[in-house]
């Protein structure tokens, strides 16, 4: 739809300058004002002609009337007035010759774009903290992520993903100090991530107490954890001997997971990594007279922008997030180069980044500009917060089991001939946990029913899945192979889809501009819906005409091509029998 906005556009361009060139339009201007009108009938683009009535001084009535006469051929089926509109209608003979072939001749490029070539974006994402397994809560930064890299990836960007491993912190000064006093190595060997998991929840339980009914909290345990944090700080061998075990530990649980949903990353340098890179930053904070002593700890007044202030040292000299991340922010400048990074993470981040985005500028580091913060929405398990502290969380593996022994059995009671069980239940168990996520706005908040999250019924990763293994089902069955054919539009429902179809690379841009994996989701549904009602009421491998036949098939091709794509950018795996 990019290149027919822009042949319609020239039209219009020269059909104004052939009686005004001095109207001083742009094509890029007419092509950015096309718009889709609300109801397909009305036509497949409109062009607003109030944007052209100050260079013409006329009514937009009257433009769009006069215009109308001068406009139509090539991608242009029919041009008609509607008040001070101007409504397109696409040319089937032009779906059928140009957007058909270029989908079958691009392939997996079909939708790609360029203007990200010879840029590096770095994406900060899933970074869960270690010692803590996987939840639903860590799905969003995960899969969006992704998302996003894949997105940046297919517009030509050289991307680098970064596990941001959250491998610091006071976290592990409590986890220290409960493995000595409740663990063993037998015990966290024989029940890896889950017996951290048990002795982090056992100690916070402790330091917090049980006000109502009447058990104090532990203070002891709470200065406890403090000083071995300390102690790993300043490099006490034995704390750090243990810190890296448990690193070790969370990783390989850490893993499996990301075999699952397919995901790799170039970088795991966690928190810990950047111990020596602070006190550099702390350096030049102090060199500028941006740092103040506040209560003992040393902060960044804010204030003149309207935030509170960011602390970057506290009372005992250890550091904290902020820290951390400026010379993250500064390592990765540096060593990567980037034009953007991004990172993904809650909304309730938000103030965070902010602060140290400003403490950045203000720092005088000229790329403070290129720091974007993708934030989104929280998941709540049946209205309750989600805390790992609590023990209050559905583990990501418990609701991918669950996912993919649905499938399992879905396909077993249905006897659907698939050649791999495993391995398509894996794919299509995954793939709803997943869809049902992305399909939602990213600041959306998910109340996270699980009954709702693997339906199969409706609008589910399993239908869209399915859909693309219809396609792909068909076009064996046929044996299909391109023949160069002429493609011939001859039903309502083939011109629709392959309408739709050809809004593929605008989505992807949109996608890009918001950050919104959930673009992606919302067309794919779309061109699933299209691609059914063509499969239901245009009979394909059944047609009686030769011609039409291969036609459908072409188009059948496509619409596999499309949503194929269109799957890789969330993350969302190709099935072709389900």
């Amino acid at each position: 739809m990019q290149t027919i906005k822009k042949l319609i556009a020239r039209q219009i361009l020269d059909a104004v300058n052939a009686e005004h060139p001095d109207a001083g339009l742009t094509e890029e201007e007419i092509a950015s004002a096309l718009e889709y009108p609300p109801d397909p009938g009305m036509g497949d683009l409109a062009f607003p002609c109030f944007r052209l009535s100050r260079a013409l001084r006329r009514s937009p009535v009257q433009i769009a009337a006069a215009l109308a006469e001068k406009l139509g051929g090539g991608c242009v089926g029919a041009a008609r007035a509607v008040g001070g509109y101007l409504n397109f209608t696409i040319s089937e003979g032009y779906l059928g010759d140009k957007v058909v072939p270029e989908i079958l001749a691009a392939g997996d490029r079909y939708g790609a774009q360029t203007f990200g070539k010879g840029k590096t974006v770095v994406l900060d994402y899933s970074s869960p903290n270690v010692a803590k397994p996987f939840h639903i809560g860590h799905l969003g930064t995960t899969v969006i992520g992704h998302s996003l890299r894949r997105l940046h990836e297919f517009a030509g960007y050289r991307c680098i993903g970064i596990n941001y491993l959250g491998d610091w912190g006071t976290q592990f000064g409590k986890l220290i100090v409960a493995y000595r006093l409740w663990g063993s190595r037998e015990m966290v060997e024989r029940g890896g991530i889950d017996t951290l998991v048990e002795l982090y929840v056992r100690i916070n339980n402790e330091i917090k107490g049980d006000p109502e009914h009447g058990v104090p909290g532990n203070s002891e345990l709470a200065e406890a954890s403090r000083a071995e944090f300390h102690k790993l700080e300043t490099g006490d061998e034995e704390n750090l001997k243990l810190w890296r075990w448990f690193v070790d530990i969370s990783l390989a649980e850490y893993q499996k997971t990301y075999r699952q949903l397919d995901i790799e990353f170039d970088s795991y340098l966690g928190e810990s990594f950047y111990t020596d890179k602070m006190p550099a930053q702390i350096e030049i904070l102090r060199q500028k007279h941006l740092l103040k002593t506040d209560d003992g700890a040393e902060i960044v007044d804010l204030s003149e922008y309207n935030m509170p202030p960011c602390l970057i040292l506290k009372r005992d000299g250890s550091t904290l997030y902020p820290t951390r991340d400026i010379a993250a922010a500064v390592y990765r400048k540096e060593h990567y180069h980037f034009d953007k990074a991004i990172y993904v993470t809650s909304a309730q981040q938000c103030l965070h980044f902010a602060q140290w985005f400003k403490v950045v500028e203000l720092m005088g580091y000229p790329w403070y500009n290129e720091l974007v913060h993708v934030p989104y929405g929280t998941v709540s398990l049946n209205g309750e917060k989600l805390a790992t502290r609590t023990g209050n969380v559905v583990l990501l593996r418990d609701l991918f089991a669950l996912a993919i022994d649905k499938v399992k059995a879905i396909m077993k009671e249905k006897n659907t001939g698939a050649e791999n069980i495993e391995e398509t239940a894996e794919a299509v168990g995954v793939g709803a946990v997943v869809f049902y996520y992305l399909s939602n706005n990213r600041m959306k908040d998910i109340n996270f029913v699980m009954e709702d999250a693997l339906s199969f019924d409706g609008n589910t990763g399993p239908y869209v899945q399915y859909t693309y293994a219809r396609a792909c089902s068909v076009l064996s069955r046929a044996g299909w192979q391109p023949s160069g054919a002429p493609v011939r539009i001859t039903c309502g429902e083939e011109s629709a889809l392959v309408k739709l179809l050809c809004r593929f690379g605008e989505r992807v841009c949109a996608a890009l501009d918001d950050y919104e994996p959930s673009y992606i989701t919302r067309f794919i549904l779309d061109v699933a819906a299209a691609f059914n009602r063509f499969y239901h009421n245009c009979p394909i491998l059944s047609a009686d005409d030769p011609a039409v036949r291969e036609s459908r098939l072409a188009i059948t091709e496509a619409a596999r091509i499309v949503l194929g794509n269109a799957f890789d950018l969330i993350c969302l795996k190709k099935t072709e029998k389900v």
